[in-house]
């Protein structure tokens, strides 16, 4: 039987080359910092910054002191590498220019 004053949670984060994926079971009242902390995970993944990356659940984005709840599937974005809507203006001018040639 499980504990009440335990929850399960996922952490989760992807870089080009490698997915994580790694089941939690923390005591409840847990915030994210200290699942991702306790989670092992910026020792496989160095990279991880969670003083400047953002992070979320289910995609929804959360601050750093945010409690878990039972089954939370807790996200670390990656900074964009570049802008969203440089990159499509640029298909766009793209398109423009494929048209009229």
């Amino acid at each position: 039987m499980a504990d009440p004053a335990s929850i399960h949670i996922q952490i989760c984060y992807a870089r080009p080359d490698r997915q994580f994926l790694l089941e939690q079971t923390v005591p409840a009242g847990t915030t994210i910092q200290q699942a991702i902390q306790n989670s092992g995970i910026i020792q496989q993944a160095p990279e991880i910054d969670v003083s400047v990356w953002r992070v979320g659940i289910y995609g929804k984005l959360k601050t750093l002191d945010t409690v878990l709840r039972e089954h939370d599937r807790v996200e670390i974005y990656r900074p964009l590498i570049a802008d969203p809507k440089d990159t499509r203006r640029k298909r766009a001018d793209h398109k423009a220019v494929k048209k009229t040639a």
